[in-house]
Order: structure tokens, then sequence, then C-alpha cells
């Protein structure tokens, strides 16, 4: 009988679309540094409402609707609703859509959706790779609005390829929407990051020191800095390095702007981490935040959702 209780508690696991993971190593505190680590679940949702649920690249919270959004890289947008104590209290899947115009949805070419964010109003923005574009879109996916961008970002030659365009977006109350490319333009060096507002304010910043780090989420902070999520992976047989660090729009100096940044936390999943592709980042409440990753549309790797509170100082550079 215990075989048989066992055997079917197994098989409701398999089936489970929420289940509880850790990815920090072993430590008797969730603790590290300026980051404690909240709650942290698994999302194992085959489809929603009959969209498939996979490559999660960005998620947005509107915390008055307690709406969490995430959109996919191949062109779906999905709503929760999610509620945000001192764990993550409530999950549920509203809806899916997939990407468009009000007459059709995006071409393959088209719908490589990889930033997301929402304004105060609860506006839903989204930056796309391929051919690089920011569009406001409704919560069912149909494009409203199309934005103009700065010139630097506008021609597809100053990209280093077309899957290292626009990764990362986010609205700032001052500024209005912030984008970053996935690698610096060719005109920079590798490590030379930058912020950009569409206005053509830009911010300078470098990138970490592992091989191919990456900005792949960007959200704005309390204090109207920035939070950026860095990914460094360079081959099956080198360590998936996860990077979440501070930069300071208030701190640039010289000509370029080149302001101070402060690493929150480094994981590296060869020291322990179990760690994925993670690629999204958003704000659900006074300094917490989620991020989640990417599987890849891969069975060997996970969709991923950590929730987290900045709460202390990190290492200054």
């Amino acid at each position: 009988m215990k075989t048989l209780l066992f055997f079917l508690g197994f098989l409701s696991l398999l089936d489970a679309e929420i289940l509880d993971v850790k990815i920090a190593p072993f430590s008797g505190s969730n603790q590290f540094g300026s980051v404690k680590i909240l709650d942290q679940k698994k999302l194992a949702y085959k489809e929603i409402n009959g969209i498939g649920f996979s490559e999660i690249s960005d998620a947005a919270y509107n915390a008055k609707s307690q709406k969490l959004y995430f959109v996919g890289d191949e062109g779906k947008l999905f709503v929760f609703d999610a509620v945000f104590g001192k764990k993550i209290e409530t999950l549920t899947p509203m809806s899916a859509s997939v990407l468009g115009s009000k007459a059709k949805t995006f071409s393959s070419a088209d719908r490589d959706s990889e930033g997301l964010a929402l304004n105060a109003k609860g506006e839903i923005f989204i930056s796309f790779e391929g051919k690089a574009k920011i569009g406001r879109f409704d919560d069912k996916g149909s494009m409203l609005q199309s934005y103009v961008l700065p010139a630097t970002l506008k021609d597809a030659h100053n990209y280093r390829s077309r899957n290292k365009s626009l990764e990362a977006l986010a609205w700032h109350p001052t500024y209005g929407l912030l984008c970053a490319s996935e690698w610096s333009l060719k005109h920079r060096g590798r490590r030379e990051q930058v912020l950009y507002a569409l206005n053509g304010t830009t911010w300078e910043f470098k990138a970490e020191a592992e091989p191919k780090s990456a900005v792949v989420a960007i959200e704005v902070m309390d204090d109207g800095n920035v939070l950026v999520l860095e990914r460094s992976y360079d081959g099956a047989f080198a360590p998936l390095v996860i990077t979440l660090k501070k930069v300071y729009l208030t701190q640039c100096s010289g000509n370029n702007k080149k302001c101070k940044t402060e690493v929150l936390l480094k994981m590296n999943s060869h020291e322990g981490w179990m760690i994925d592709n993670f690629e999204g980042l958003s704000r659900v409440s006074r300094h917490r935040y989620v991020m989640i990753s990417d599987d890849n549309n891969n069975f060997f790797q996970q969709t991923l959702l950590v929730y987290f509170e900045i709460n202390e100082q990190g290492d200054k550079r």
C-alpha cells in the first residue's frame, strides 16, 4: 500500500503545473549578500488556453490589478492572477494570446518578443529582436501603437546579430521607456553596455567580465536606478552565470556618462546554483522582484520563477 501511495504521489507531481524548487546552494539561510530569496517555483504548464507555455523571455507586474504578465520568444502574451506576500500566495493563469495587429498575427520574422514593461497606467509595452521594434499592446496581444527608435537602434546593421538586438525593456517614471540590446552595438567595445531612452538619452555601464555576458532584462528600482539581469553562457562545459546588479543613473561621469554599478548577486552553476536561462525581471512591490527563466522549449530546461527581495548594500565597484 505504501508503495502504491508513493507511486500515485509521484504521478501527481508529474502532472503538477506549479512545483516548489530550490535554486540556491545548500545553506541555512536564504540571504545572499543584498538579496533574500523569498520563494521559488517551477512553472510546468504545457498549454494555457490552447497556447503552448514555453520560452518565457520577460515579465511585468501590475500591483493594482494583481496581474502578472509574461511574454514569450514566439510572440505570445500570458496573463496570470498573482498575489505576492511573504511568499507567492496566488499564481493562476487567466489568459493567453498571440501577438499581432488587429488584422493579423505577426509573421515568424516579426514575433521574436523579448522585453516587456508596464507604465503607471498599466499600459503594456513589448520590445522585439530580429527586426528591432517597440510597440504598445492591449492585454489580448493586439498592437495599438509603434514607437520611433533612436537612430542608432533603428539601423539593423548596428547590432552584432539579428538575435542580439532589443532584449530588455522597462518603464521609468522620469525617462519613459528604457531599453537595452543583448550585446553592445558594433561600434562599442564588447563590455560597453548602454541603456537607451527613446528620446536619445543614454547611460553607459560595464558588462560583467564573464565570457559572452549579455543584458537580458532590466527593471526600474524604487530609487529610480536600474536593476540589470546579465547572463553569461559559453558552451556546455562552461558555467552558466547569472548576475543581478544595480546601475546608478544618477552617478555617471565622463563624456560617455559611464555609470557606477553595484553587484548584488552572482549565481554560478559551477558553484552549486541550480539555475536556468534567466531572461525576465519585474518589480512586484517595494524592494521585491521576480525573475523568470526561458526553457528554450527544451525538455532538459525549466521555467523557473524566483521571488526575491533586495534589502542590503552590494559590492560597490
